[in-house]
């Protein structure tokens, strides 16, 4: 069989996500300003705008184009779609300008949005899509060197910046949460307890996540959880873990908590024997 020499670049994607921002997002000169998320309140039939820096903090000028895509959290993993096509996108909703332009080195360039909500009674909860901000490199690929009896090849690499785009209707939506599965494994030597959530709702919940152990004559043992907010879409589910190293082998009740404020506490009780 003859070999295969492959030169890969690497494909680096951000994504703006619940509970965390920036102030600036820079790699290769490009860069977006005041984070990767945009979120706005309003109710049906309004419009607003808003308005996204993109800057080059390089040395020459650079090409960048701005376009839409859905974007639909998997568990390991997300799904870009094409703008419109999710059951929950609000990409239809959106205009932009400009699409396409060339920043001079140092400076910044100014991206108007428009988010124009349908006069539909029938929206409810949280909508969402993404802005996509991708330089656009200039085509020159270095031949690969190969030997006699090999297959050379190149891979240009390509780097984006997403964000998030996303509209709540009022305090409409129902706020519906549920863990439907787990399990306990150990990696690297820790024991991880692994919860699969699912937004049956209709708006978007920013959680905090733990998990309260108890032993047998009832005694909390410790709680366990997520320092940070973790953020469920509506209609999706997603993966989260919770470390759970140094709790001794016997049997558990664990209380698990996702309290996304106020009066919006969902819980489950479960049996663990680790």
């Amino acid at each position: 069989m003859k070999k295969v020499l492959f030169r890969f670049f690497l494909l680096i994607v951000f994504v703006g996500s619940v509970g965390r921002s920036a102030n600036a997002v820079d790699t290769g000169g490009v860069g977006v300003l005041g984070g990767l998320r945009r979120e706005h309140t309003c109710q049906q039939g309004q419009t607003y705008r808003g308005v996204i820096f993109v800057t080059n903090q390089g040395s020459k000028p650079a090409e960048v184009k701005v376009y839409q895509t859905d974007y639909t959290p998997l568990i390991g993993g997300c799904n870009y779609g094409e703008p419109g096509t999710a059951p929950r996108s609000n990409a239809q909703w959106i205009t932009f300008t400009p699409q396409q332009f060339v920043i001079p080195a140092g400076e910044k360039i100014e991206v108007f949005y428009t988010i124009s909500v349908p006069d539909d009674q029938n929206l409810k909860g949280s909508y969402w899509s993404m802005l996509m901000v991708e330089p656009i490199q200039p085509i020159s690929i270095e031949k690969p060197t190969v030997e006699k009896g090999q297959i050379g090849a190149s891979v240009v690499s390509v780097v984006r910046y997403g964000i998030l785009m996303l509209t709540h209707i009022g305090n409409t939506g129902r706020k519906e949460l549920s863990i439907v599965d787990k399990q306990i494994q150990e990696i690297n030597g820790k024991k991880i307890l692994f919860l699969t959530v699912e937004n049956n709702g209709e708006r978007l919940l920013s959680c905090k996540v733990w998990a309260e152990l108890f032993n047998n004559e009832g005694m909390s043992i410790g709680r366990f959880g997520q320092e940070n907010n973790y953020g469920f879409y509506p209609g999706c589910k997603d993966q989260l873990k919770i470390d759970i190293t140094g709790v001794p082998s016997g049997e558990y009740k664990a209380l698990v908590v996702l309290d996304a404020g106020g009066e919006n506490v969902f819980g489950a009780q479960y049996d663990l024997e680790l």
